[in-house]
């Protein structure tokens, strides 16, 4: 059996709803467990429509990888809003369907070329600090927790702890 190849392009006016279904189906599986199943459903499906207006915006550059042509991953990113020289990278995500294909790791790889190629030399990231899962992933990327921790509300008034991955670029 050969090696998955894994694409990765820039996001475009077109790709809302596919951004929306990838953040919406992770966030569920990593995310709707910390709290209440209505607050859940509800960012769920503010989730699968919400991409429209970020691309629209024009604010950060989005990712996506695919496979054989179907996307299966995206990521967001921009200058850091909080440390300035580095990039942040604001989303993440990868389909649950597609959770130890290799899709992560492309885009993450794809992700840090370009923030190369835009002459960035260092990325942050943000992620819960009891999603054991994502911050395997983040470490196994090259990414160091920094020590900085800050909790953050989702809406629902129970802030959960975020912790602080940084890497070189």
């Amino acid at each position: 059996m050969g090696e998955v190849k894994f694409a990765v392009r820039r996001a475009g006016p077109g790709d809302g709803d596919v951004l929306g279904g990838i953040h919406a189906a992770a966030w569920e599986a990593a995310y709707a467990p910390f709290f209440d199943p209505e607050f859940a459903a509800d960012g769920i499906a503010s989730r699968r429509t919400r991409w429209h207006a970020r691309i629209a915006a024009q604010d950060s550059t989005i990712l996506l990888a695919e496979r054989d042509g179907q996307p299966v991953a995206m990521s967001a990113f921009r200058p850091s809003s909080a440390t300035p020289g580095l990039a942040e990278i604001l989303s993440f995500y990868s389909h649950p369907d597609s959770w130890g294909t290799g899709a992560a790791a492309a885009l993450m790889t794809g992700t840090l070329e370009h923030l190369r190629a835009d002459g960035v030399t260092r990325a942050h990231l943000w992620t819960l600090r009891d999603t054991l899962q994502s911050r395997r992933f983040y470490i196994k990327c090259g990414f160091a927790e920094t020590g900085a921790t800050r909790t953050y509300d989702f809406g629902d008034g129970n802030p959960l702890t975020q912790v602080e991955f940084e890497r070189g670029c």
